[in-house]
């Protein structure tokens, strides 16, 4: 009888939330600056009579659902609020009207989604015992991740939550579907900031220059043999330089200095650390043995992700239970990162994917892009499959 009421509200308030959404997406802030998008969600709380708390590392939200016993087991649902500095190319009514910011990762969906599955959930609450905790999370685009803050700030203390979970939209996936995997799930991420140092000067002469360019070339064919030769073959391992910069220089003018940028990402954390160290070693010896120097910089990022695997499988058995087993995909591991993972290790977690896909309706574009967006019927299962697996992981 709950899940049917469950699925009956989540029908009901569809438009409500596709609204809160819409809303969301045209009003996106960046990660640290959610500002408005923390206020709009506490007022969305106090308007369903929730208890919350606002203004957590930064712009966070926290509110407290409590059923009957509510000291009896807490667990917690996570959303994020921050959008991506992207100009939106979509021509649709509810565009962004932020010039560069648009919600190009879903977590307009994510937030307008917890904010449904806790009105469900505040509804039901004579119907399930337990207490449940509702983290509206700022920034987890960027480093070093609104949830490593939160956590600092005691987020997950008085009460404790026992579990977490977190859904994501999945382009890959079509509206109806959810997809998970057990285990290690999503990979580590840190940036890498490179500054090559030679002596510049005349392009006719490189006698007299010490070339910063042809240093770092050394060095970018030396970092992905880092990959290729000493990584374990079995240990997925990704390191990609993303930007290089010259400063000076022109056709005949060799530069002083070259910047580089990129990231580095694994499934291993042991190996993670090993090849930053290898990585910072064979940079400098290489720039020191041409003449020149270099500084490694590495900003520390998220962590593996590690859904708990008899949680996961847990959530599985619900998920089938609530949209049929033919709507549960097993995903394989992404070599991108969430900071979600910081829960993930912790204390047991599951982050699941919603599929927002409608290759009918041509929404098929991927996450972080100018002309992505979600097949907004999505979000009724979205609410609903939430509240459903709150209520369960109260029950287990």
């Amino acid at each position: 009888m709950l899940k049917s009421k469950i699925k009956s509200l989540a029908k009901a308030y569809l438009p409500e939330i596709i609204a809160i959404r819409r809303h969301l997406h045209q009003y996106p802030e960046l990660s640290y600056e959610e500002v408005e998008t923390g206020k709009y969600v506490a007022t969305k709380l106090k308007a369903l009579g929730i208890d919350y708390q606002h203004g957590i590392a930064t712009n966070g939200v926290v509110g407290i659902i409590r059923g009957q016993n509510p000291e009896s087991k807490t667990i917690a649902l996570r959303a994020d609020l921050d959008a991506l500095p992207i100009q939106e190319a979509n021509n649709v009514s509810y565009k962004s009207t932020k010039a560069g910011i648009m919600h190009a990762c879903g977590h307009d969906a994510h937030t307008a989604s917890l904010l449904g599955a806790a009105r469900i959930l505040n509804e039901t609450r004579a119907h399930w015992s337990g207490t449940i905790k509702l983290i509206f999370q700022p920034a987890e685009e960027k480093t070093p991740g609104g949830a490593k803050l939160m956590i600092q700030e005691g987020v997950l203390e008085n009460p404790k939550p026992a579990i977490i979970l977190g859904q994501h939209v999945h382009p890959p996936l079509e509206a109806g579907k959810v997809g998970l995997k057990p285990g290690i799930y999503m990979a580590s991420a840190d940036e890498l900031y490179v500054t090559v140092r030679g002596r510049g000067g005349h392009g006719a002469m490189p006698q007299e220059c010490i070339d910063p360019i042809l240093i770092t070339a050394h060095i970018i064919t030396a970092l992905q043999q880092v990959v290729s030769r000493r990584a374990d073959p079995a240990i997925p391992t990704v390191l990609t330089l993303g930007k290089i910069q010259s400063v000076g220089g022109l056709t005949n003018i060799i530069p002083d200095e070259v910047r580089l940028e990129g990231t580095f990402r694994t499934l291993d954390e042991g190996w993670r650390q090993k090849a930053k160290e290898i990585m910072v070693k064979l940079a400098e010896g290489i720039a020191e043995s041409m003449g020149g120097s270099c500084t490694f910089r590495i900003e520390h990022g998220y962590p593996v992700l590690f859904n708990n695997e008899a949680l996961t499988q847990q959530v599985k058995q619900h998920m089938i239970a609530f949209c049929g087993e033919d709507n549960v995909v097993d995903l394989p591991m992404r070599m991108t990162a969430e900071d979600f993972a910081y829960y993930s290790q912790v204390m047991p977690a599951c982050f699941y994917r919603l599929g927002t896909g409608n290759k009918a309706l041509g929404i098929t574009s991927g996450l972080h892009t100018d002309t992505f967006n979600i097949d907004e019927s999505s979000l009724e299962l979205g609410i609903g499959l939430m509240a459903w697996l709150a209520v369960q992981s109260l029950s287990n």
